[in-house]
């Protein structure tokens, strides 16, 4: 039998001479209950959107992307093109050219980025499933189409397949020295809108797809892009796909990752979730002080017991670690139960959208707090409840000095 642990369960749950120690007690362990909830739910929370909003780039940005070192654009013939393709994983190539341009409607106007696709970038393709309306093409029947962001189209006041007002697009030109009228400045090609698509706002308000050879008209472009976008299977292993671009491509070109092409995004995530970690975590500090309070006034109760404990034989080191488990059994209660809680909690949550993110759910992209619970989540919050549990309870315990207990002794001895 584990004694220490034998008498610190006995001291937990029995009634004390002094009421108010059971009040202190329970407040303790309810604090530290919710403590241990809030931060289970809020990390969840975190993970959730998180998530989220990788699905959300995910839809759109490709899962390897191939860039220039130095420069803007390449040609694409260098890039082993065929050799990329029959990489396991990949099912999907796609050329791109990339440009700023001027839209036009009408008497509206629009500041985008046109970004000019080849056919690859239709294969099983998840921008598929957000289109708000419309097909997804850019070419039929030898007209030029366009895939516009629903803030744009906004914007623009656009309407689909509005053949009688098609889009104006505008950039610079390259090859031209005069710059006296609009003609002169910039190349111009009209395009109709034929559907719109809603990801990210971010996505929504800066994004037109058209076809590489219609970018390419505009830019006076013949064989260049700006990347090489890789698709590739769900089971596929992107980090070693990515591996072997980067030995075919060589170190004239730059092969990232979704996670290296929105880095500073998800660094922000990262850093804001354990930043609201280090924030609960000393509100947990603070409601563990009940701790501190209520094994202090535990020890004096318990003067009694102590003396007599010693006058047995128990140690200093015996006497300390009852207290000290005492103390410890107090947070590791309150951290199981909030933990429980925090599980019911999330669980209820992912079934049901308890909680909603307002009271119209056309305004989000989701209707409900997203969450997603992770077992390493549990793990740090429980192993610092124990950590500050442990703390709490070290600092009243160790006034139980050699010292005190001499003096208690000898009290008891002269008393008898």
């Amino acid at each position: 039998m584990n004694f220490p642990l034998y008498i610190a369960k006995r001291y937990l749950v029995s009634k004390k001479s002094h009421n108010i120690i059971n009040i202190i007690s329970a407040v303790s362990v309810v604090g530290v209950t919710v403590g241990t909830l809030a931060l289970i739910v809020v990390l969840s929370v975190f993970n959730g959107f998180e998530d989220l909003v990788k699905s959300l780039f995910n839809t759109f940005n490709p899962d390897i992307l191939i860039t220039a070192r130095v420069g803007k654009t390449f040609e694409a013939d260098e890039i082993p093109g065929d050799r990329i393709r029959q990489l396991d994983g990949v099912i999907s190539y796609t050329e791109v050219v990339e440009e700023s341009a001027l839209l036009k409607n009408k008497n509206e106007q629009y500041i985008v980025t046109l970004k000019g696709v080849s056919d690859g970038f239709f294969n099983k393709n998840p921008l598929d499933t957000m289109l708000i309306d419309g097909g997804f093409y850019v070419t039929q029947n030898n007209i030029d189409y366009g895939i516009m962001g629903y803030l744009i189209a906004y914007n623009l006041g656009i309407r689909l397949d509005d053949f009688e007002n098609p889009i104006i697009a505008y950039v610079p030109r390259r090859t031209t020295n005069s710059f006296t009228t609009l003609d002169q400045s910039f190349n111009s090609g009209s395009f109709i809108i034929s559907s719109v698509y809603s990801v990210q706002q971010e996505i929504d308000s800066k994004y037109v797809i058209v076809s590489i050879d219609f970018a390419r008209r505009l830019l006076e472009y013949e064989n260049e892009v700006t990347g090489i976008e890789l698709r590739l299977t769900k089971d596929a292993d992107a980090a070693s796909v990515q591996k072997k671009v980067e030995e075919l491509t060589g170190k004239k070109f730059d092969v990232k990752n979704r996670f290296q092409q929105q880095a500073l995004l998800y660094k922000i995530m990262r850093s804001e979730k354990w930043a609201i970690f280090v924030i609960l975590s000393f509100i947990l500090i603070i409601a563990t002080f009940n701790v501190v309070g209520s094994l202090s006034m535990l020890i004096l109760d318990k003067r009694k017991d102590i003396d007599i404990l010693y006058s047995f034989g128990a140690s200093d080191r015996l006497i300390k670690r009852i207290f000290l488990t005492e103390g410890l059994m107090i947070s590791v209660v309150g951290a199981i139960v909030g933990l429980m809680l925090g599980f019911i909690l999330c669980t209820l949550q992912i079934e049901y959208g308890l909680i909603r993110l307002g009271s119209d759910p056309a305004a989000f992209v989701v209707p409900y707090y997203p969450v997603k619970m992770k077992i390493i989540d549990f793990l740090s919050v429980f192993m610092i409840v124990f950590t500050i549990g442990l703390a709490a309870a070290w600092y009243p315990v160790k006034q139980i000095s050699k010292k005190y207990l001499n003096q208690r002794v000898a009290e008891f001895t002269k008393a008898n």
